[in-house]
């Protein structure tokens, strides 16, 4: 068995890709698209109707992109895709420096459509974390696509297989860490863990040049507009 395949030993989630499938399709990637509600938690509501986030998550994109930066030496393109309107998605966005926040988003290939355009990179190199229903019509056109695992939807699951929409469903799901568990799949896939973290553990100067490049940008907010994705400031 090789080293990739030994992968499956540490993670228990549904491989409906091989692992080397897996790493081949990371290495085109150029993008981290994120759904929120289901993936960032368990999609349940607060009062002002927007869900959390927690730091296990947060840590886990970050070190994803720094783990990406060390293999390619670029910062990937970092963006969430919602159909609803969640100021804590806003404030991870803002903190992280996620380039792009689509949010009210009703027909989320649009927003795709949108995000590829404007960063000039195709479907195909966007890697996709997903959960439910409203997420598959991006799901199977981007190049790597990572499912949040969720109990009460087998059905909806075996679909997502039998039409080929992901290549690996979580063990957890996304009110459990299912993000991290994915940063930390891919990350092991490309052999190069044990060096991010270590680095991130040192404050490396790889490290700090990744952050200086990271912070430059700052988030975009999107909504649909008159039937049109445009600029605007969630209010």
């Amino acid at each position: 068995m090789d080293d990739l395949e030994q992968i499956r030993k540490f993670f228990k989630g549904q491989f409906l890709a091989p692992p080397a499938a897996i790493l081949e399709k990371l290495h085109g990637v150029k993008a981290f698209v994120f759904d929120w509600d289901g993936v960032f938690n368990n999609g349940a509501k607060d009062n002002g109707g927007s869900s959390p986030f927690n730091e296990v998550d947060a840590m886990g994109t970050n070190l994803l992109r720094f783990n990406h930066y060390l293999r390619n030496k670029s910062v990937p393109v970092t963006a969430i895709i919602s159909g609803e309107m969640n100021k804590a998605a806003f404030s991870l966005a803002k903190r992280e420096h996620f380039e792009a926040v689509y949010y009210n988003i009703k027909h989320k290939k649009e927003a795709l459509d949108h995000l590829c355009s404007f960063k000039n990179i195709l479907p195909s190199e966007v890697a996709y974390f997903f959960d439910d229903v409203l997420d598959l019509a991006i799901a199977e056109h981007c190049g790597l696509r990572i499912m949040m695992h969720r109990a009460s939807n087998p059905l909806l699951l075996n679909l997502v297989q039998e039409k080929n929409m992901a290549d690996y469903i979580t063990a957890a799901d996304g009110g459990n860490n299912g993000l991290r568990e994915s940063a930390e799949l891919l990350m092991g896939l490309t052999g190069s863990y044990d060096d991010t973290i270590m680095q991130r553990v040192h404050n490396s100067e790889h490290y700090r040049q990744y952050i200086v490049i990271r912070n430059t940008p700052e988030s975009i907010f999107y909504t649909t507009v008159n039937s049109k994705i445009e600029v605007q400031l969630p209010k």
